[in-house]
């Protein structure tokens, strides 16, 4: 068993783009469900806004990469739209529902072959990393040390990446400590009675359904700059990983989702290749690579589930947002 390299790979998850572009989605959805209260389960929906917006405007259109992003954000304020005109006016499991079938139906649509030429169907779309690539100030070279030892590129990656998460991490605390934050938060408390104190609680539930799917949106960019767009990556299980994600963390906290998507990459990560070496060292003589594929998600539930079994709150939570999650 190489312990070393299992402890290495896992290590690496700390500041990878994943990593980053799961925090920065969570801390959308913390925005929607941690301080609003609003069920959102269609968080993926506007990661995949982000990247075939950022993608099919730089490979059809021949946008620059600032355009790019502005094409990806306006998909999403636009399907927020489409989203909360009509149900941020009923119970907030009516958002719920209309959220997890409009994120299928994009993913849908991005698979049919009726778009193949533009979205490249289920094959996905690639190519569009060059105008970002050229952006870059690290000269040519491997630079780093030990398991952290990237190219120029992959470099660049993790500081686009993890710069947003920080910025936006500052911006969502400066504005749940304003006015406009403290009204969100009591409407996760009780909005019939910001209702009456004369706020449009309306207008306030949309505003907030715009800024955390715009954070969405670009965690959806920076998830795809080291891969391929590809539809199959923006199915359901991706909205439950981030409400994990979300939940380990604490759901109306800033460093929440940030710890909290570190922590579930680096033990999906480590128990991948436990379990991947264990099958290959005939440790378990009666499971598949397959199966050893899927066992990794097993385990880190159980982790997950032990972890909010001693500390349901989260880790930077506390009795008041548990309160609320209940």
């Amino acid at each position: 068993m190489d312990w070393t390299a299992i402890f290495s790979n896992a290590a690496q998850e700390l500041i990878s783009p994943t990593t980053a572009a799961y925090a920065l989605a969570a801390l959308g959805l913390a925005i929607h469900f941690g301080y609003t209260g609003l069920l959102n389960f269609g968080q993926a929906g506007f990661m995949a806004l982000g990247a075939y917006g950022y993608a099919i405007s730089i490979l059809t259109f021949g946008f620059p990469v600032w355009a790019a992003v502005l094409v990806g954000v306006g998909a999403s304020i636009v399907f927020a739209l489409i989203l909360g005109i009509p149900t941020l006016r009923l119970r907030a499991d009516y958002l719920a529902i209309v959220t997890i079938a409009a994120a299928e139906i994009l993913r849908l649509t991005f698979t049919t072959n009726t778009f193949a030429s533009v979205t490249g169907s289920a094959s996905g779309l690639q190519g569009y990393k060059t105008g970002f690539a050229e952006l870059n100030p690290i000269p040519p070279g491997t630079y780093g040390f030990g398991p952290f030892t990237y190219n120029a590129y992959d470099w660049w990656i993790r500081i686009v990446g993890w710069s947003l998460v920080v910025i936006f991490a500052i911006v969502t605390w400066l504005i749940m400590r304003s006015p406009w934050g403290r009204v969100i938060k009591g409407i996760r408390e009780d909005e019939d009675a910001v209702r009456a104190l004369g706020k449009n609680v309306y207008s306030y539930k949309m505003q907030s359904l715009i800024l955390g799917g715009v954070f969405g949106t670009l965690a959806g960019m920076i998830f795809i700059l080291p891969r391929s767009v590809v539809p199959a990556n923006y199915q359901t299980s991706l909205t439950f990983f981030i409400y994990a994600i979300l939940l380990l963390g604490g759901a109306a906290t800033i460093l929440g989702p940030v710890i909290g998507s570190m922590i579930f990459w680096v033990l999906l990560s480590f128990f991948s290749g436990f379990v991947a070496r264990a099958v290959a060292a005939g440790w378990l003589p009666f499971m598949t690579q397959v199966q050893a594929g899927q066992l990794r998600f097993i385990l880190v539930g159980v982790a997950i589930m032990l972890i909010v079994i001693f500390r349901p709150q989260g880790i930077f939570g506390n009795k008041k947002e548990l309160a609320f999650v209940k």
